[in-house]
This record gives C-alpha cells, sequence and structure tokens, in this order.
C-alpha cells in the first residue's frame, strides 16, 4: 500500500513508488539532499555538476551525460519502448568560451521580490528627478522595470559575498542574519551551515552609490558630502543590468536617488561597426596603442566625433590624426616659452593691462589680432562649457581642437611672430601676455580630454598661481575686450590673405618675390595700419598702402574684394608676362582637349544607353568643371 508523502518544500518533485518516497534532486544542491534524508526519503540523484549520471539508473551511474544519452536510446530500443526518431532543428544554447552545449538544470534559488521596489523607482525617473541623456533611453528602463521580474539573486560561484542564510543541520530552519547566529532561532541547536552560493554580481555593484562612502554606517562623513553623486556614466548595455538596481537599491535602502543624472554612451565597436570580442578576434590591448601613440592620443581619438549614446567606431587612422594634434600643441608650446618675455613680466603686464573698475583690458595695451583672439577664447569658453554641461563631450572636443589648431596656431602664432622678434620690448610684452593667456586657458579646456601633455606644458607656463592644472580655476568668461564680432575686421584680413596665397600658388610666384599691397577702404583706415606689420609677413608685401580710392592703382594689379575692403596687388616684376601667356595657353589647350573628350563621350548612344548611371554622372561632373576652370583662365 502507498504512503501519504508529506510535502517538504514546493521546489521538491516527489513521485511515490511502491512503499518508498523518491526525491530526485541535483546532487550539488545539499539543503534538499539534507532536508530528504531528514525526512527520511530515498534521495535519488539524476546528475551531478559535472554533468555524470547519478543514481537513477544503477547500470548509468558515473556515464557522462551524453553517452548515456545515447545508451539509454538503445535500451529503449531493445526493450521496443522507442516510439520514433526524427530530426529536427531548433535552438541549441552554447558556451561562448568552451562551445559546449549549455543543460538547462533545476536547482534552488534565492530571489528578491520586486514589484514594490520597482515603482518608486519607476516614479523617480517619470517625474524626471532622475534624468537619462539622451532621454530615448528611458525607453530601455521602462520596459525592463514596468515588466520586471521576481529577481534571482543567487549565484554558485567562488568569488563574491556569500548569502546570508544559515541553516541548522537539525531541524532544517533557515536562519538569515547578518552575522552567523551563535544557536538556531527555531530549535536553539548550534550546528549551523552557511549557504554556499554567493549573491549576483549586479546585487553587489548595486550597493556601490552608498557602500563606497561608509555604509550601512549612515551617519558617515563621506555619505553626507557625496550622497547622492551627481551624474552617472555607464553604456546603455547595462542599463537594466546595473543602473536600474541601484536607482531602486538607493531609493530602498538610502531613501533618496543615488544620482541626478544618468549619461549613456555607446559602446566602442572596430571598424566594421561588429562588437569587440574574443570569438571574433577584433580586441584591441589599450596598453599597445598607449605604448604606440600615447594615452592622450588614444583618449582623443576614442571621443573625437561622437554624439551623445551613439557607438563609437575604433578608428585606427583617428589615431594619427590624434598623435598629429598632440604634436601640434608640444611644438606650439615649445615656440612660445622659448620666445615670449620672462614670466614676472608676462603677471606683471597682465595686472597692469587691465582697468581697475570694469576689468577689461586697457585700449593701448592690445593690438586688433590681440583682441580677436581673447574674443574667439571667449566664445570657446562659453560653448565648450555649454557642451560639457549638456553632455556634448565629442562636439566639445572637436571645437577645442578647431580653435587650437586652426585659430590659434595656424593663425595667431604666425600674427604674432613679427612682434616676438621685435625690438620693441612693449611689443613683445603685449604679444606675449594674450599667447601665454590664450595658451593657459586653452589647456584648461583640453585638459580632460587630453590631461597628461596639458599638464605637462601648463606646469612651464606664466601662471597667477602654482596649482597643478588638475585643480585650477574653469575658465569663465569675461567681457574682456571691446570687439565686434559682427564686423569682423581680422576675420575679413585672413580671407584676403588666403586669396593672396591662392593667386601666388596659382601663377607660381616664388614666396621671394615681395608685392605692393594697396588697400582701398574708408571705414577700416586704422585697422589696416595696426594689422599693417602681419598682413605684410602673411601676405608676401614689400610695402603696404592704404587709401580711400583707387588711384594710382597700376591696370595689372590683381583685386581681392571683402566686405569693405579692397586689395589691389600689381604684377609688376612677380611674374614673366611671356611664360605666365605661354603657360596659360597651354592650360587653355588641355581643357579644351578634355572638353571635347566628355563631349563626345556624352553625345555617344552606345556610351549613355550601356554604361553605369553613375559612370555618366561623374563624365558630366567632370564636363561642368572643366568649362568652369576654362572660363576662369580666359577671364
Amino acid at each position: 500500500m502507498n504512503k501519504e508523502i508529506p510535502i517538504i518544500e514546493d521546489t521538491f518533485v516527489e513521485k511515490e513508488f511502491g512503499t518508498g518516497a523518491v526525491k530526485i534532486t541535483p546532487a550539488h544542491d545539499m539543503n534538499d539532499y539534507q532536508a530528504g534524508l531528514r525526512h527520511n526519503l530515498e534521495v535519488i540523484e539524476v546528475f551531478d555538476e559535472n554533468f555524470k549520471m547519478g543514481n537513477l539508473v544503477p547500470e548509468y551511474q558515473g556515464m557522462d551525460l551524453k553517452e548515456a544519452r545515447q545508451k539509454i536510446v538503445e535500451k529503449l530500443k531493445e526493450i521496443g519502448a522507442l516510439v520514433k526518431e526524427e530530426e529536427y532543428i531548433h535552438n541549441v544554447a552554447k558556451c561562448e568560451r568552451c562551445k559546449n552545449t549549455i543543460e538547462p538544470k533545476i536547482s534552488t534559488q534565492w530571489f528578491v521580490k520586486m514589484k514594490e521596489l520597482a515603482e518608486p523607482a519607476i516614479k523617480a525617473v517619470r517625474s524626471d528627478d532622475i534624468k537619462f541623456v539622451p532621454k530615448r533611453y528611458e525607453k530601455t528602463y521602462f520596459n525592463w522595470m514596468e515588466n520586471i521580474q521576481d529577481w534571482c539573486i543567487s549565484r554558485q560561484l567562488w568569488w563574491g559575498h556569500q548569502i546570508p542564510a544559515y541553516y541548522c543541520q537539525e531541524c532544517g530552519h533557515t536562519n538569515v542574519s547578518k552575522t552567523k547566529p551563535e544557536k538556531c532561532e527555531k530549535c536553539g541547536a548550534i550546528n549551523l551551515e552557511q549557504d554556499p552560493d554567493t549573491l549576483d554580481t549586479w546585487f553587489s555593484s548595486a550597493l556601490w552609490p552608498f557602500s563606497t562612502l561608509g555604509w550601512p554606517n549612515k551617519e558617515t562623513e563621506d555619505l553626507k558630502t557625496f550622497y547622492p553623486t551627481n551624474v552617472l556614466v555607464t553604456g546603455y548595455d547595462i542599463i537594466f543590468f546595473w543602473v536600474a538596481r541601484m536607482v531602486f537599491s538607493g531609493l530602498e535602502t538610502m531613501g533618496q536617488k543615488p544620482f541626478s543624472d544618468i549619461l549613456i554612451h555607446g559602446i566602442v565597436r572596430d571598424s566594421q561597426g561588429r562588437k569587440m570580442s574574443k570569438t571574433l578576434g577584433n580586441g584591441v590591448d589599450p596598453i599597445e596603442v598607449i605604448d604606440q601613440y600615447s594615452a592622450d592620443a588614444l583618449r582623443f581619438s576614442v571621443l573625437s566625433g561622437t554624439t551623445i549614446g551613439n557607438d563609437i567606431r575604433y578608428m585606427p587612422e583617428k589615431l594619427d590624426q590624434a598623435a598629429n594634434f598632440a604634436n601640434k600643441i608640444w611644438n606650439a608650446a615649445k615656440f612660445i616659452i622659448m620666445n615670449m618675455a620672462p614670466k614676472e613680466e608676462i603677471l606683471a603686464f597682465g595686472k597692469e593691462s587691465k582697468d581697475a573698475e570694469t576689468g577689461k583690458y586697457k585700449t593701448e595695451a592690445l593690438k586688433i589680432e590681440d583682441r580677436w583672439i581673447l574674443n574667439k577664447l571667449d566664445n570657446l569658453i562659453k560653448t565648450v562649457t555649454r557642451n560639457l554641461e549638456e553632455y556634448d563631450l565629442g562636439i566639445a572636443l572637436d571645437n577645442i581642437y578647431s580653435f587650437i589648431w586652426n585659430e590659434f596656431c595656424d593663425w595667431y602664432i604666425e600674427i604674432a611672430k613679427t612682434r616676438l622678434y621685435s625690438e620693441n620690448k612693449q611689443d613683445k610684452l603685449q604679444v606675449s601676455f594674450v599667447l601665454n593667456y590664450v595658451f593657459g586657458d586653452s589647456l584648461k579646456l583640453l585638459h580632460p580630454f587630453m590631461p597628461f601633455v596639458t599638464s605637462e606644458i601648463y606646469a612651464e607656463l606664466a601662471n597667477y598661481n602654482d596649482k597643478e592644472l588638475m585643480v585650477s580655476t574653469w575658465p569663465k568668461t569675461k567681457a574682456r575686450v571691446d570687439y565686434d564680432e559682427n564686423d569682423d575686421i581680422v576675420g575679413k584680413l585672413k580671407e584676403i590673405i588666403i586669396e593672396i596665397r591662392n593667386i601666388r600658388a596659382s601663377k607660381n610666384i616664388h614666396p621671394s618675390k615681395k608685392a605692393d599691397l594697396i588697400f582701398v577702404t574708408t571705414k577700416y583706415k586704422e585697422e589696416m595700419e595696426e594689422a599693417k606689420e602681419f598682413l605684410l609677413k602673411l601676405g608676401f608685401g614689400k610695402d603696404l598702402k592704404v587709401q580711400n580710392d583707387k588711384s594710382g592703382i597700376p591696370e595689372d594689379a590683381i583685386q581681392i574684394i571683402t566686405d569693405g575692403i579692397e586689395l589691389y596687388m600689381p604684377l609688376e616684376g612677380l611674374i614673366d608676362k611671356e611664360e605666365e601667356q605661354k603657360r596659360i595657353e597651354e592650360e587653355k589647350e588641355k581643357l579644351h582637349q578634355e572638353i571635347a573628350r566628355c563631349e563626345k563621350m556624352l553625345s555617344n548612344p552606345g556610351f549613355v544607353n550601356k554604361a553605369p548611371q553613375a559612370k555618366i554622372d561623374e563624365e558630366k561632373a567632370k564636363l561642368e568643371k572643366y568649362k568652369a576652370m576654362l572660363e576662369k583662365i580666359q577671364k
């Protein structure tokens, strides 16, 4: 007669066989194993954690699971119990590392009820008490939290926080405590064993915002000062693994949010857009990159050109750009430090040149190019500060790069050379001050992105304090100079200089041949006189005149016009007219030939009807380009 079998736990699987009870359980689950023994059940093990067969069927005991499957099929055939065999396709889970099939196995685990914990965490984000940047990633968060399942927090790992549960070996009662109890709270027995499982890694990680600050002691100075934090920076792939769990853990444990903003960045992928992995073998060792290019170059290459929340492609060619930028900064620093006035004189000049009441620089203290670059710096500080506040790191870096490389190095340093090499001590002091000031603030803006090279250089500049760059004051925008952005005179002069260089290059005029520069303007006469030195240097001029009208200008002079300014550059003595005419005729002949070739090809029905559209469009574009070039040469 079958006897009634008591239910030990909901997770137990029990069946009645004859007069005895059978408990089927994995052998590694010692709690079930011991519970079965306490209730006088015969414990039968299907397979152990190494997938060796247990004692369910003695003839297969100790056999590998895969081998046993084949033997069982053969046994079913032998006894006539096999209904049929068929091949079918289905998904088989494989281990990413060893490629073996993953075998599902029922086991006893610890869970956390999540519904009550999830509700305040959802509310915190819905009310914008906690903000996602970009906001679109809220969708991932809500999708997880609003469809939350109870969280399995136990893991069978060797390392981690151990589950704080202690099992009484006498009565089977589970004692939960922060520290090991001296005796069982139910029967008083002292024979207690702690659960061998560890907490899920993400459970431990969820405690990070407060556990690092002294918790569970809630009165520490660190907790009072730094909790809640301001910004969490993380990837979108762990929003539900880590971010959500930190939010509800902080709200539950500390009674307030763990952070205000969640900045989500993309994943660094390879140049083809694939996720880096050991399996694909497309990973990059950062130490090797740093050894070859420097840590600053690696940081720059990963951040430049990125946008918030989007994936980042690792482009090796960007490392060369980054390394070149670091070299550009280093060479600029070397030039400035070697040629500028003594540091103490620069600092004294900065104090003396300011108006005590307004804080602005006195008009006579700075030249037009100085006011231009200081105004550009002010705009850069304003833009980059806003970029960083809005977490547009890639855009901030690109703005800094453009300013340092183009405006400061390519233009202002070149403009400054005439005064740096001047015998006039006041001129040299003026330009040294501006170079030092602008470069110093530029390094401060760049420091979060390229900390090593900027720190090294900053220490050699003239500074008003001896603080390390990392702890120096962030630059602030100030109306330091009077410069009309809407009437950018230096910008107009730059356009003229670029056009002069283009004309000289197109006419093969040697740099040693200097030209007369005749400016016609009524609006900018004072500014032109002030900019005379750098206009002559950068415009390859031997003499500069500023006049109200076009009187006395040679007929062969080349004309360059910009808003409010006209430049005339006589060609007398600059070029050999016969040679130039010969060159132009040769160029015209080549263009006529190319135009005829394109027109012949495009009028050929065989080509038009058979060639790919892209090829036809390409030939049409060439024809238009050649015609435009011919028109320009003829003019």
